[in-house]
């Protein structure tokens, strides 16, 4: 019977003990967990069980983990006024989670199995609760997981094909140290170097990772190697310490998601920016090609000549045909590229771009339009002084063709008028007489073909043609004039 007695007494010893340790372990690890906010405000938990008595700790915690003003609290001196800010804290957790079975003056007589319990209720609500992870497998999908399900999937996640790392729980499977290291170098292979590891060297593994988190992750190290390295560790701390690597993780992802989305978007801004100096470029280059195209067509210096006028209507049918295509083309890609510019700009919701003064969409098409202004002008000057051309050079054709037969005829004439005669009688001379009438008669008779002649001539003179001074100068005009004269 004694020793059965002894027996159960060294039971509950024994499982006194480890309820002791265990609120000690949680307690150092809750202290630290809460001190890693408080550093925030220059505040410090030393004691978890008296230093929440006057509510004005608690109240700070609250309104750092959850980004929310609790008030002013008041100066918690007396037992009324602790409770006065400990019921504020506990209000506005009731507004965040269910809980029950705890009060102010719980926490005032620093009750440590409800204030422990607190603690935990605040680090599952503002630390464990809001992890979600996606789920692949279809037979899972729109399965609603608790968040301590959904963190120990992401660890098995990113932990997969790690040796000597096998997640299941937030126990046993982070005694070795291993799972801590693999968390580390899926996220920064370079702070860890995982093969180097000894699966066996428990503390090592564990000091390692919590020093790595530590000095280049800033994660707290609220975990003591030693803590961990026991037959069944605190699911609590474990969870605690494991939801500050995903959030911090999460973090670093969101950062470089954003990072990311910065650069995408400085990336288009750039090539907006690119598309605004060839929009300008292109469109200052174009204009001014139109500009002295103008001035050329509206030129009317043409050269005078049948010839020279058709080398200029070749040179502008080349400019419809060959060079004004392409930049009808510029143009087409100067109205796309502006409305380009706007389309990028509005996908990414910034303002519209107004391009400089001279440069508008407007400018190009009303420079267009006096270009082709301009070249129907041209053409149309250009056909007119064809069919004056060709008018003139039919004229001094039919000059040509008509001076050399009267120049002929005159040549004959005065190879007659030349000749000598003699008069030795009655009858020669009557004959000599009715000769010369013949001859004048004849000369009278082709006057009005000299002067339609002249009249050819004053024409080609008046009209401009390019070989005016040779009809000037011709030695019929000549006669004719001092005929005249």
């Amino acid at each position: 019977m004694a020793s059965l007695k002894e027996s159960q007494n060294f039971e509950k010893g024994r499982i006194k003990a480890l309820q002791d340790e265990r609120i000690y372990i949680q307690k150092k690890t809750f202290t630290k967990w809460a001190n890693a906010f408080l550093e925030k405000a220059r505040l410090e938990i030393k004691d978890l069980f008296t230093d929440l008595a006057d509510g004005k700790i608690l109240m700070k915690l609250l309104e750092i983990i959850s980004g929310e003003n609790l008030g002013k609290p008041n100066r918690g001196v007396l037992r009324v006024q602790k409770a006065e800010n400990l019921n504020r804290c506990l209000k506005f957790l009731a507004t965040k989670i269910y809980f029950e079975n705890i009060g102010a003056e719980d926490i005032c007589d620093g009750n440590p199995r409800l204030i422990l319990g607190l603690i935990w209720t605040i680090i599952l609500r503002f630390q464990i609760q809001e992890i979600e992870i996606e789920v692949d497998d279809e037979d899972e999908k729109g399965e609603k997981r608790s968040a301590k399900d959904a963190l120990l999937l992401w660890c098995q996640r990113k932990t997969a094909g790690y040796p000597g790392v096998e997640i299941k729980n937030f126990t046993t499977s982070w005694r070795n140290g291993l799972g801590f290291n693999a968390l580390i170098h899926a996220h920064r292979p370079d702070l860890i170097d995982y093969e180097r590891l000894e699966p066996t060297n428990n503390i090592g593994n564990l000091n390692n990772a919590f020093k790595v988190a530590d000095d280049h992750l800033g994660i707290p190290q609220i975990l003591d190697a030693e803590d961990v390295d026991v037959n069944r560790p605190d699911e609590k701390v474990i969870l605690t310490y494991v939801a500050s690597y995903y959030h911090y993780f999460a973090k670093m992802k969101s950062e470089m998601t954003g990072g990311k989305r910065i650069a995408k978007i400085m990336g288009l801004m750039m090539d907006v920016e690119k598309m605004v100096d060839d929009y300008e470029s292109l469109m200052t280059t174009l204009l001014e090609w139109i500009h002295a195209k103008v001035i050329h067509l509206n030129g009317r210096n043409f050269p005078n000549s049948l010839d020279s006028i058709q080398k200029e209507l070749v040179s502008f049918k080349d400019y419809r045909t060959v060079e004004k295509p392409p930049k009808y083309h510029e143009k087409g890609n100067i109205e796309a590229q502006f409305f380009n510019i706007q389309a990028k700009l509005k996908a990414n919701g910034q303002k519209t771009y107004t391009p400089p003064e001279g440069k508008l969409i407007h400018d190009i098409e009303s420079a267009w339009m006096r270009l082709e202004k301009a070249e129907h002008g041209r053409e149309v000057a250009l056909r007119d002084e064809l069919i004056r051309q060709e008018r003139l050079e039919q004229l001094a054709q039919r000059f040509q063709r008509k001076a050399e037969i009267r120049e002929t005829w005159l040549n004959d004439m005065a190879l007659i008028l030349e000749q000598k005669l003699e008069c030795n009688s009655a009858a020669q001379a009557e004959a000599a007489i009715k000769k010369h009438e013949a001859i004048s008669a004849e000369i009278l008779a082709r006057k009005d073909r000299f002067s339609a002649l002249n009249n050819l001539a004053k024409e080609l003179v008046q009209g401009n043609f390019h070989s005016k001074d040779a009809v000037k100068t011709s030695k019929l005009h000549s006669h004719y004039l001092n005929a005249n004269d």
